[in-house]
């Protein structure tokens, strides 16, 4: 599983953006790992690989607000976009999992890349 940040106000990669993995069971919300977006808007290495990737239901949680304000954009208080959770099912472990996040201070989107 890997993902990626594209900042689409400043047509850029998303660099320095804090990203934490959790897995969802029931009520359980497990943190799994946070790691940081690298100057390509990437992280280093997958999130999941290898026997750490099971099927479940997964988030991704976006830092998006104090990305943002690092880089002095006024987001107002509150800020329309702050933490941008992204939920989604792992349902084949043989394939490749990608979830980028395309973001603004007014919105966002994603898929499941390849």
């Amino acid at each position: 599983m890997t993902t990626h940040v594209l900042d689409t106000t400043h047509g850029r990669p998303g660099a320095g953006m804090a990203v934490t993995l959790y897995r969802l069971e029931g009520d359980r919300r497990d943190r799994l790992l946070q790691v940081r977006t690298n100057a390509d808007g990437r992280c280093d290495g997958p999130l999941l690989a290898g026997a750490d990737l099971t099927p479940g239901v997964y988030e991704l949680v976006f830092e998006a607000g104090a990305y943002f304000r690092g880089l002095g954009v006024d987001l107002g208080e509150p800020a329309f976009l702050d933490v941008v959770p992204i939920r989604f099912g792992i349902a084949r472990t043989d394939q490749h999992y990608h979830v980028p996040l395309l973001i603004s201070p007014y919105s966002y989107s994603t898929y499941r890349g390849s």
